[in-house]
């Protein structure tokens, strides 16, 4: 428990306050009186023992004052009585004739008791609002602090990134380097006419270093850097998020040369009028202070701001204008070479086998990000050392992808041996349909051991990193995709649920074909559909149809011909190569899983597909006689996801290891 915190709230001063008004109340209603039954005072009046009386109305209460010849020593004493005997105590009262006599008292309410009764409650509002304030806030020392910004300051004290410590983002290192020489020699490009950078936005997938790079900015430049996350300018209060930017910024500009981080800037930053139901938007407002502040920067005042967001498609145009972000990096998943440097990376401090080879692992994990190829060493650290050993073999880095990328091997799953069958030709399916294709990668592993919600996966892996895919690309991952359907279909003529999800991916990349990547003749080259500008309603309502009923027939009828061509070609080589099936199936069920090396001995004797005919985006037009140039073109590395090579970066097809796992029965 920690103790400092609590006694730094207004838990200790309640507490006080609490035992002051009850240790008061206390002594002010001590009279010096002992309290004695009703019995035994009518029978100290009756034996003409009191020397005086006093009678208190409304509390009921008999005062009496003893003889000191009685053995009582003149002692005061007091007892209380019903409404009902009031007569009774009145007539022993005139009967006993007290030598004093006796007085009536008609209590009167004390002033402070009276001022306590109004003060208490509005006390009592205070103490409320004062707890309140102090949890929202973090502690009592910064109450009716609504408007400070919430930065955190990077003191030099604290741990260093630097660029050394970054692996896989050449491009954008080299770029942030150049803020770094601007903050430390503005002089020197102020010299030529240049402007220092007002502001920075580093933009890419999850998991892909953003905010590394910022701590490396941090680390690198030796300037007062200023962290704080998006959403923590915008509080219940109207006004707070505005305030909290104006802080922000005159703090910046105190201590210049700075750097400003926000992390998650679509927090704050998202297009404006997109609110739903009308009225005030705090966010907007926070927005556009935070315009206002970028843009009325002194052109000598050297602070750089950096942001970054992994949705720069929903930012508001007026933040992304040059003169506020004049800059915008793409931070995107490394390409084979970034990710063994960043292997190399994480792998520091780490006990590895020599047989361990980095490079090989690079190869096995195309579309990782930085932060899935550092859990893919954390994994198989942890894996080596639940089973008591001392050094991170390729046996427990293996299992560690095979965990981040389709998870955990359910161990305490057991199959039937007719619906392992199924799984044995359904996996069996799949893999042949892969390496009998023309245009796929080389199939990895095959496996029917259950993991994460698949029954089985098969895994195949690109020798190199892609800029884009053809057309037959796509069509040979149709056909790969209803490998497992078909082979159900021709072995036990009874498929089951469990190409669910191999549908629905064939569906998805089919209708992309047609209505995105213009690959159908009967459609043409024609984007059909968009997204709609309304950044609050999701990436479902907020698509718009723009074209007819007529056109969505069409697109309906040519994803169907797709996918019955794709069930064709691979019912055809399926049937070509059916001993190889049933000795692969078998093959599975003895072994559970199998390599590129058990496959490549399988496979050797493998039927492939014929060429397709040469496609034309329409009959019409006659084929071209002209071939394409020989000219050696550079195979550089491509990032999977990129759009530059017409697909998109959230597009199915273009991830890459294609694994098509067989979800288990709903």
């Amino acid at each position: 428990m920690n103790f400092k915190r609590i006694f730094k709230g207004p838990l200790p001063y309640i507490l006080i306050a609490i035992i002051v008004f009850w240790v008061g109340s206390s002594l002010l209603n001590v009279n010096g009186m002992r309290e004695v039954s009703t019995d035994h005072g009518l029978e100290l009046l009756k034996d003409g023992k009191v020397t005086e009386v006093t009678l208190t109305e409304g509390d009921n209460r008999a005062d009496l004052t003893l003889a000191k010849a009685d053995g009582e020593n003149g002692t005061a004493v007091q007892f209380y009585y019903l409404t009902a005997r009031a007569d009774d105590v009145v007539a022993a009262v005139d009967a006993a004739a007290p030598s004093d006599g006796f007085t009536d008292k008609v209590p009167q309410p004390s002033w402070w008791l009276s001022a306590l009764g109004l003060l208490l409650p509005l006390l009592l509002i205070g103490v409320f609002f004062w707890i309140m304030l102090s949890s929202m806030q973090g502690g009592g020392s910064k109450v009716m602090q609504f408007g400070k910004s919430k930065a955190k300051l990077v003191s030099k004290e604290s741990p260093k990134v630097t660029f050394a410590d970054v692996a896989g983002s050449d491009e954008a290192i080299e770029e942030l380097e150049e803020i770094k020489d601007f903050l430390k020699e503005p002089a020197r490009f102020q010299a030529v006419g240049a402007r220092i950078p007002k502001g920075v936005l580093l933009y890419g997938p999850p998991g892909t270093g953003k905010t590394l790079l910022a701590r490396a900015v941090a680390g690198e430049a030796g300037v007062p850097f200023y962290s704080i996350s998006g959403s923590d300018f915008v509080e219940m209060f109207v006004g707070v998020g505005a305030s909290r930017v104006r802080d922000l910024f005159t703090q910046a500009k105190e201590n210049s040369p700075a750097i400003i981080f926000v992390d998650e800037i679509d927090a704050v930053g998202r297009h404006r009028g997109a609110g739903m139901g009308g009225g005030h938007d705090e966010r907007e407002q926070t927005l556009n202070q935070l315009l206002v502040e970028m843009d009325g920067f002194d052109p000598k005042a050297n602070v750089i701001m950096i942001a970054a967001t992994n949705r720069p498609d929903i930012l508001d145009p007026a933040l992304l204008r040059p003169g506020r972000f004049d800059r915008q990096i793409g931070v995107d998943a490394p390409d084979l070479k970034g990710r063994t440097r960043i292997l190399e990376v994480h792998a520091k401090g780490k006990p590895m086998a020599e047989s361990v080879d980095l490079d090989v692992l690079a190869r096995k994990t195309p579309g990782f990000t930085g932060a899935d190829l550092a859990n893919v060493l954390n994994e198989a650290a942890l894996l080596t050392a639940r089973s008591n050993a001392q050094i991170i073999d390729n046996r427990a880095l293996d299992e560690a992808v095979d965990r981040v990328m389709a998870g955990p091997q359910r161990r305490s799953r057991v199959m039937k041996d007719q619906e392992k069958l199924i799984t044995a030709y359904h996996e069996g399916g799949h893999a042949l349909a892969a390496a009998a294709m023309r245009n796929t990668d080389p199939v990895t592993k095959v496996t029917i051991l259950p993991r994460g919600r698949a029954l089985g996966y098969t895994m195949v892996l690109p020798l190199e990193d892609k800029y884009s895919v053809t057309r037959n690309e796509l069509l040979d991952q149709l056909t790969y995709a209803m490998g497992g359907r078909v082979a159900e279909e021709m072995v036990f003529h009874d498929p089951t649920t469990g190409a669910s999800n191999d549908i629905e991916k064939a569906t998805g990349i089919a209708r992309k074909m047609v209505t995105e990547y213009g690959m159908s003749a009967n459609v043409g080259a024609i984007k059909l559909g968009q997204s709609s500008g309304e950044v609050f309603l999701g990436r479902d309502m907020g698509h718009q149809r723009d074209y007819s009923e007529q056109i969505a027939e069409t697109v309906d009828a040519e994803v169907r011909v797709l996918i019955e061509q794709a069930h064709d070609e691979a019912w055809q080589v399926l049937n070509d190569n059916r001993s190889i099936l049933d000795r692969l199936a078998a093959e599975l069920l003895e072994k559970e899983t199998l390599d590129h090396n058990q496959l490549a001995e399988i496979f050797a004797d493998i039927k492939k597909l014929p060429p397709r005919p040469q496609w034309l985006s329409s009959t019409k037009r006659p084929v071209s006689e002209h071939p394409p140039i020989a000219v050696p073109l550079a195979k550089a590395p491509i990032d999977p996801g990129a759009t530059d090579g017409g697909v998109e970066s959230d597009s199915k097809v273009a991830r890459t290891p294609q694994v098509n796992p067989r979800p288990a029965t709903a």
